[in-house]
């Protein structure tokens, strides 16, 4: 914009003498920190009121509208070494391409950010999501009814509707799409013609029909059911990449292999390679020896499932990823939680792309209800193995599973780790947590109570856990609850 639209501009932000959750006026320098999180705030605010940008100014008074100027250069500021632009772009996530003008409006310096509206996800700013509420700035977790209203206007944007491949003609999209595991997956009878398989792709959103023979074939379609991903352009680099090393690090790599099917024609094909490349025990039976995998089958495929299907599929030069290490296993994909990870256990899940978590649903590749995590819970302490680790980084989330270990060999955040899990396990399997259901567990001896008694001590001294009687003075009748319960 030139500097008469600017001053356009800024004289219609300013007559507006009601609340504008998606202007921002200031007079003054503010905190790096507290500029990335109004970034955050105006970017969903605006999407919610379905503007399609926002404005962070400085120059004006915020009670008055009156315009009065600012000594605030954001070009020459810094945070540490670094240029502010710079600095607030690394912890803006999805990317935010923010304009910032400086010009004068009557001989007044004024500065001007201009805020693209969120479109498919709300905008975080260091791992943390922001909105207006009035003229104050708010977490936007603390806002559920603004939350649930942002995502139900993100959803026309989701990913399953985007397009993977345009104007493809009928024989194309038979050719690319695996058509005949799609009827197979689905439960569904081939159909005997041309015409009638093209019609229940698009039924199942997999194809929009065009004009002429010609369909679009969806992004929930490609990345389902596509015969190759490599075909489908950008979408390639979202294929699952399973890599194994020779030891507890990645110094070595023993080999790497990249899916070459959509998640749901390739899944059972995935898993299978994923579980002949971990190590097994062997077991000694009456008569013979077997050997009996070292990480629960359900809980491989459950915590998979989970990576696919709740990535952030607009990150760019990312997509899931299996590394298999000696000593555990790691799983990672693109974008954070929706929830607490804490309350993966209890929570119903949530997921940025509903459609395909769906979908794989029906194709019973996950778990309705949220039950997929509990299942791979309870596989794990049945296999009696240190609990899992559910991380959560800038932009990725990552679970870890782990080999097999003695109590006495685990830290004392694996342990309480492992305690809060079961604790949650039990409580949403209408039971209670007590010291015996611990030591079966962890595989511990009765005589030996007094170790699953400081193992609960130390958890409910984290704030975990906590007494579900705090009236019951007797440590041997004691139960115990989650923190949120």
């Amino acid at each position: 914009m030139n500097t008469h639209n600017l001053n356009v501009l800024l004289r219609e932000l300013t007559v507006w003498t009601g609340e504008s959750e998606w202007v921002e006026f200031k007079c003054s320098y503010v905190d790096p920190v507290e500029i990335g999180q109004y970034l955050s705030a105006i970017a969903n605010a605006a999407a919610l009121h379905r503007k399609e940008k926002g404005y962070l100014i400085w120059g004006v008074d915020n009670d008055t509208h009156r315009i009065v100027g600012t000594t605030f250069k954001p070009r020459s500021t810094k945070k540490g070494n670094e240029e502010l632009e710079s600095w607030l772009g690394q912890f803006l996530f999805p990317r935010v391409d923010c304009r910032i003008y400086e010009f004068e409006y009557e001989t007044k310096p004024i500065v001007l950010f201009e805020v693209p509206a969120a479109l498919h996800t709300p905008v975080r700013f260091q791992n943390m999501e922001y909105i207006r509420v009035g003229s104050y700035k708010k977490k936007l977790h603390d806002y559920p009814e603004k939350e649930r209203a942002l995502w139900a206007i993100f959803q026309p944007h989701s990913f399953e509707q985007g397009i993977a491949a345009a104007g493809a003609k009928s024989d194309e999209v038979l050719t690319l799409i695996d058509y005949p595991t799609v009827f197979e997956l689905l439960g569904q009878h081939l159909p005997e013609n041309r015409s009638g398989i093209l019609e229940r792709l698009e039924k199942e959103n997999v194809i929009v029909s065009k004009d002429n023979d010609c369909y679009d074939i969806t992004n929930l379609g490609a990345i389902l059911f596509a015969k190759q991903l490599e075909r489908f352009g950008e979408l390639a680099r979202k294929a699952m990449r399973v890599v194994l090393y020779k030891g507890s690090n990645r110094i070595e790599t023993v080999k790497e292999q990249v899916g070459a099917k959509g998640y749901a024609v390739g899944f059972e094909s995935l898993i299978a390679y994923i579980n002949d490349q971990l190590p097994q025990n062997e077991q000694i039976g009456q008569a013979l020896r077997h050997e009996v995998r070292m990480y629960p089958e359900i809980a491989i495929r459950e915590l998979v499932a989970n990576a696919l299907i709740h990535q952030e599929f607009s990150m760019p030069g990312t997509g899931p990823m299996v590394e298999i290490f000696s000593d555990r296993i790691e799983m990672t994909n693109a974008g954070t939680p929706l929830i607490d990870t804490l309350r993966f256990i209890d929570e119903p899940p949530r997921s940025r792309n509903e459609k395909l978590a769906a979908m794989m649903r029906r194709l019973n590749i996950c778990e309705e209800r949220g039950s997929g995590i509990d299942k791979a819970v309870f596989q794990v302490e049945l296999y009696q193995l240190p609990a899992p680790d559910f991380q959560v980084t800038a932009n990725h989330m990552k679970t870890l599973l782990f080999a097999p270990q003695k109590l006495t060999d685990m830290s004392s955040a694996d342990r309480i780790r492992a305690c809060y899990q079961h604790a949650c396990l039990c409580l949403v399997s209408n039971k209670l947590m007590t010291n015996t259901s611990l030591r079966d567990r962890f595989g511990i001896e009765e005589k030996n109570y007094a170790i699953a008694s400081r193992i609960i001590a130390e958890t409910i001294k984290t704030g975990l856990v906590k007494p579900a009687d705090s009236t019951n003075k007797s440590k041997k009748q004691a139960k115990y609850v989650p923190f949120w319960f």
